[in-house]
């Protein structure tokens, strides 16, 4: 059976958010989805899934809500619903910067996939940062990019403070569904660059407009897929296995309990640490047993570590 993954993001002022939250989590209940939704003062940004008529109903719902009637969607299919269960909670912020008075309407200039493909082919003179954290950029990113060093989204600030980035170069920045730009590039406009462009929908929507050119790797997601392909013509690993060095593009969660760590791994280091990411995590008594067939699915407890305490890490 065939399912469909959606990601998106609006924002709109919400009075009440927390009313807002309990309606909306009801209708998600209701109608059987499962996925990640986070309700905010500022607006609504989420990733659902289930069956094309479920998504459908939940897109005419969505549509139907005050302020939300152009909210865009991006579409995937997949073979499962990618997700352990529903959450739908309020947030403070919808994608976590902690930078108060960045008002969206005021980011960059939108590119469309085409102009930014075409930017990327026939000039030479911009800067173009890679808005993700460094585990997802080192699976996957556009040819040329800066792959900021941070591990969260909120790190960026300090990170552009450190960058030195001339303020007179075109700046084209880029994240997996749009959502970060939308903040990041309000920072960079506040803080002296007047050029500044964000690729419109993000990589999943320039994967399925231009056919992912000039995307190496593939697109790490927040759900039990972890990666998706982009550039279906160019699927070689550009990661290494941290225990082999060989290329690989596959995460697993460090089988070790107290440690848990996301990290890249192939077949044959998950087989020589059994699951862990280091000798001394496999001889921990904390490690779950070694499942060689289901090692590369991910662990629900990253789930839980996820939601309660990595506010910041959403698409």
């Amino acid at each position: 059976m065939s399912y469909e993954v959606l990601l998106y993001y609006k924002f709109h002022t919400i009075d009440n958010p927390e009313r807002f939250c309990d309606e909306h989590k009801q209708f998600l209940k209701d109608l059987g989805v499962k996925g990640r939704v986070y309700v905010g003062s500022e607006g609504l940004n989420g990733t659902v899934g289930g069956t094309a008529e479920q998504i459908q109903q939940y897109r005419e719902f969505v549509w139907s809500l005050s302020g939300f009637k152009d909210t865009e969607f991006k579409t995937e299919e997949s073979d499962v619903i990618p997700f352990p269960r529903l959450t739908c909670k309020v947030r403070e912020e919808i994608v976590s910067i902690h930078v108060d008075g960045l008002n969206p309407s005021d980011g960059g200039r939108h590119m469309s996939p085409t102009e930014w493909r075409k930017t990327m082919e026939l000039e030479d003179d911009y800067v173009m940062i890679d808005v993700r954290n460094d585990y997802e950029s080192e699976v996957g990113h556009f040819e040329g990019a800066i792959t900021p060093k941070v591990g969260n989204f909120y790190d960026f600030p300090r990170w552009l403070d450190e960058a030195e980035i001339p303020k007179d170069k075109k700046v084209m920045m880029y994240c997996t569904g749009g959502i970060r730009c939308e903040k990041f590039s309000v920072l960079m406009k506040q803080e002296g660059w007047d050029d500044v462009n964000q690729l419109h929908g993000g990589i999943l929507n320039y994967a399925k407009e231009e056919d992912g050119k000039h995307f190496k790797g593939k697109c790490f997601v927040f759900d039990d897929r972890l990666v998706v392909p982009v550039n279906k013509g160019d699927l070689q690993p550009i990661a290494r296995c941290e225990i082999t060095g060989k290329p690989a593009d596959s995460f697993i969660n460090c089988a070790n309990m107290k440690c848990n760590k996301l990290f890249v791994c192939s077949e044959e280091g998950a087989e020589k640490y059994k699951g862990c990411c280091s000798e001394e995590c496999m001889n921990s008594e904390y490690r779950r047993p070694f499942d060689p067939d289901n090692a590369f699915r991910p662990f629900r407890k990253w789930y839980n570590y996820f939601d309660d305490d990595f506010k910041e890490r959403e698409v």
